[in-house]
C-alpha cells in the first residue's frame, strides 16, 4: 500500500526540472512566410496587413506581358446547380411529352402527311428540347448567368409539347 504522500507526488510539478528525463526533441523553427502582394488599387487592411507588400515592378511588368488567354471563370453556385437541375428535367419531361405526342397523332397524320415528311419531323421535335438545352449552355457559357437562364426560360415556352397536352390528358 501507498502512502498518501505519493499520491500527491504524483500531481504536483515537483522534479520537473531533473536534467535526466527526456524532453524529446525540439520544435523546428517555423519557416519564414513569403511576402504576397496585391494588385494595383488595393490597399492591405486589418490584422495581418503589415505581411503584405507593394507590387514589385518586374512582377507587375511580367504580369502585364503574358495576360491570361482565357479568364478562368467562377463555379456556378448551390442556386445555379439546383435551377440547372429543374430546367434540365422540363426539358427531359418535354422530350418525353414530344415522343409520346408524336406517336398518338402518328395514325391521324398518316392522312395528312407521307411517313417520309412525318418520321424527320418526328425526331426533330423530340430532340428539339435537349438540343436547344445544349446549345444554350453551349452558347452562353462565357455570358451572365441571366442571360443563361433567360433563355432556357424562353425554350420551356417555346418547346411546349403541343400534340401531347392536346390529345393527351388535358385535351380529352
Amino acid at each position: 500500500m501507498s502512502t498518501g504522500r505519493d499520491d500527491d507526488a504524483a500531481l504536483s510539478w515537483g522534479g520537473d526540472d531533473d536534467p535526466t528525463l527526456d524532453t524529446g526533441t525540439p520544435a523546428p523553427e517555423p519557416e519564414p512566410v513569403a511576402t504576397t502582394s496585391l494588385p494595383d488599387g488595393y490597399t492591405p487592411l486589418g490584422k495581418g496587413s503589415q505581411a503584405y507588400a507593394a507590387p514589385d515592378e518586374s512582377e507587375t511588368s511580367a504580369d502585364v506581358a503574358a495576360p491570361a488567354s482565357t479568364p478562368e471563370k467562377a463555379p456556378l453556385g448551390n442556386v445555379e446547380l439546383v435551377a440547372f437541375g429543374v430546367l434540365g428535367g422540363i426539358y427531359l419531361l418535354f422530350t418525353v411529352g414530344w415522343i409520346i405526342g408524336g406517336l398518338r397523332l402518328q395514325d391521324v397524320a398518316v392522312f395528312l402527311v407521307s411517313p417520309a415528311a412525318y418520321v424527320p419531323a418526328f425526331v426533330l421535335a423530340a430532340l428539339a428540347p435537349a438540343i436547344w438545352f445544349v446549345t444554350t449552355y453551349l452558347l452562353t457559357r462565357r455570358s451572365h448567368a441571366w442571360l443563361r437562364f433567360t433563355w432556357l426560360i424562353v425554350g420551356v415556352v417555346l418547346l411546349v409539347p403541343w400534340p401531347f397536352i392536346m390529345v393527351g390528358a388535358l385535351g380529352q
